[in-house]
């Protein structure tokens, strides 16, 4: 028991200490970026939006300080001959190991429960901060019980939309409303359609009634019912879909919840579903790195070239780290099933890096 909390604290040391220069470095490089696209800001109001995308920034290596933690670890431990002494004591090298893919389990599990909300949060926060600094504005598009919100503006007022479902393709919208406001805030027009489609400037209603809310004391005495509407928009379908952001600003604990929603008013949640499902997978796959890690360093440098072997270890990493992306850009396109996609590439990781460690292990 006392050799594995050995080996898992300096595991753990050696991974806080290699994310310890990542964290300093990357926020020296978006130091340098903010500078340049913000350059009438106050260095203060520059610190913060670095600061906010930290967190995201080093979510995103994660698997690549892993498997340099990994290699870090164990070269040290062929270096100094702890693993040797290990062997000889009558334990064999997987179990010398154990601890250190254990911690990174352990370290998965953190990640996705506790540190996913905070950078989920401190990405959104990053991203409409960013905006308001760019004059972009924040997410068109909300979702609630009762449907989807949209919002579109213009120099002669602001339009509020709400559709009780959509087409998953966001363009058609179902039993829509829009009311439009004055540049002063003052509803003068609403609309009230069967069947909303997008087009090229304009959305098409159909089975149309309208209010003039501004002019009329009565509005409903003065409505009028038509077969076809044209109201004019700068709203596109990759923009409404860009609005929904990415599954990265929406915490863990949240995704089961907005996945319904975005089902429930007609929208195709694989996207979000693929990535949930990753990120529950997520310790299996820190845990096929350490063993690929091991498996190439481990061996005493006296047998083995340790700079090739290292190099091998890191090329290995990178390639089931890219294979994953590959697969989450399979189920997101519907190419395979969810679970497939999000699944498949950590537990096959797993097993090829135990096959690897065993063989070596024979060897």
């Amino acid at each position: 028991m006392t050799l594995h909390w050995y080996f898992a604290r300096k595991f753990l040391w050696t991974y806080l200490g290699i994310s310890f220069v990542f964290v300093v470095l990357l926020g020296l490089i978006d130091m340098v970026d903010e500078l340049q696209d913000f350059p009438e800001l106050p260095v203060w109001d520059v610190a913060e939006i670095v600061l906010l995308n930290i967190p995201h920034a080093n979510y995103e290596i994660l698997p690549l300080v892993m498997i340099l933690a990994s290699v870090a670890l164990f070269v040290r431990l062929a270096r100094s001959s702890e693993m040797v002494v290990v062997r000889a004591s009558g334990l064999s090298g997987i179990r010398g190991i154990g601890a250190p893919v254990l911690m990174a389990a352990l370290v998965g599990l953190v990640s996705i429960t506790l540190f996913n909300p905070m950078v989920a949060a401190s990405s959104k926060r990053y991203h409409d901060l960013v905006a308001s600094y760019r004059d972009d504005g924040t997410s068109i598009l909300a979702l609630s019980s009762e449907g989807l919100w949209l919002r579109q503006g213009s120099a002669r007022g602001q339009t509020v939309i709400h559709a009780v479902s959509a087409s998953a393709d966001v363009s058609t919208l179902y039993e829509a409303t829009f009311i439009s406001f004055s540049p002063e805030g003052e509803p003068i027009r609403r609309i009230s359609a069967r069947r909303a489609t997008l087009g090229i400037g304009q959305w098409e209603l159909q089975d149309v009634k309208r209010w003039q809310l501004s002019d009329q004391i009565n509005p409903e005495a003065g409505a009028e019912r038509m077969d076809f509407l044209a109201v004019p928009s700068a709203l596109t379908r990759e923009g409404i879909v860009d609005s929904f952001g990415k599954p990265e600003y929406i915490p863990i604990w949240d995704l089961p919840r907005f996945i319904s929603q975005l089902e429930a008013a007609g929208f195709s949640a694989r996207r979000y579903a693929v990535w949930f499902q990753m990120e529950l997978a997520r310790p299996i796959f820190l845990m096929a790195l350490v063993l690929i890690a091991a498996a190439f360093t481990l061996r005493h440098v006296r047998t083995t070239n340790t700079g090739v072997s290292v190099l091998i270890a890191i090329m290995l990493g990178f390639s089931l780290h890219y294979v994953r992306n590959f697969a989450q850009v399979l189920g997101e396109n519907g190419q395979i099933p969810v679970i497939l996609a999000a699944w498949a590439p950590p537990v096959a990781s797993l097993m090829l890096a135990l096959g690897i460690v065993l063989h070596m292990e024979d060897g």
